[in-house]
């Protein structure tokens, strides 16, 4: 069977939050499977380092520093966007932080912070992405970043739970608006990663060997066995998909 149609060459992703970690992983993919990739973060000098690792691994890679949680910002970046001819049909929502902390104790601005990064952005940022997606006549992709915790609620992690939650529901909710349009947008749920933000996790003790005891797979997943789900949900390959979540979790909801 041919991979052409996986291929993405000629398509341009911007991959929110893509200066380290997933989203990291998922712009080396999506470019070793030849698209152009954005690379997005709030910081400028991180963003910079991120694209010229990936120039260095001969992927085609630009930058885009801007906090997809300001909606002046984003429209800003679009807008820069149009002048310079770049056509983003690709989406990848990943941008994301974590709170820990109980409900009782949790107060609004902390509440409001997740929910703004997690799931508010991602709709700020789809939402122009695909106005132009629309006005091109072309259609395109939108791959939202869930979590186990769009299906199953963990304490201590709220504003988390209910971003992620809402991250599959948006993504039905943009299906069901943006289909017509040949726009396929789905969610990828990954499960526990070796990232910076479980990096206190997998460092206690107690939680690593939950992890491992509880999930079928006997171990963390690793950011770039997220690539395939990625690929296939960006490519020609997925062009009838729409509003779906596909897990990526070593088989840990199957066993729930």
């Amino acid at each position: 069977m041919s991979t052409a149609l996986f291929d993405l060459t000629g398509h341009t992703a911007l991959v929110t939050g893509s200066a380290r970690g997933i989203g990291l992983a998922l712009a080396e993919g999506l470019g070793a499977a030849g698209a152009t990739v954005i690379v997005n973060g709030r910081q400028a000098a991180s963003v910079t380092t991120a694209v010229e690792a990936l120039r260095a691994k001969g992927i085609k890679a630009e930058g885009a520093a801007f906090d997809v949680a300001d909606p002046a910002a984003v429209e800003a970046a679009f807008a820069g966007f149009d002048r310079d001819g770049r056509e983003i049909d690709i989406l990848v929502n990943n941008a994301g932080i974590q709170h820990r902390q109980p409900m009782l104790e949790l107060s609004l601005a902390d509440w409001q912070r997740v929910i703004d990064t997690n799931l508010t952005a991602a709709f700020l940022v789809g939402r122009e992405a695909a106005r132009r997606m629309v006005a091109r006549g072309r259609g395109g992709k939108i791959i939202n970043i869930g979590s186990l915790t769009s299906e199953a609620a963990r304490a201590t992690v709220a504003p988390y739970t209910v971003a992620k939650g809402g991250i599959k529901m948006l993504s039905r909710a943009m299906a069901a608006e943006w289909a017509q349009f040949d726009i396929q947008a789905n969610s990828i749920g990954p499960g526990y990663i070796l990232t910076d933000m479980n990096q206190a996790l997998v460092d206690n003790p107690q939680f690593d060997a939950w992890v491992k005891a509880s999930n079928p797979a006997k171990r963390w997943g690793k950011p770039e066995e997220l690539v395939g789900a990625a690929i296939f949900l960006a490519s020609a390959a997925s062009n009838y998909v729409n509003g779906q979540i596909i897990y990526v979790d070593g088989g840990w909801l199957a066993v729930l």
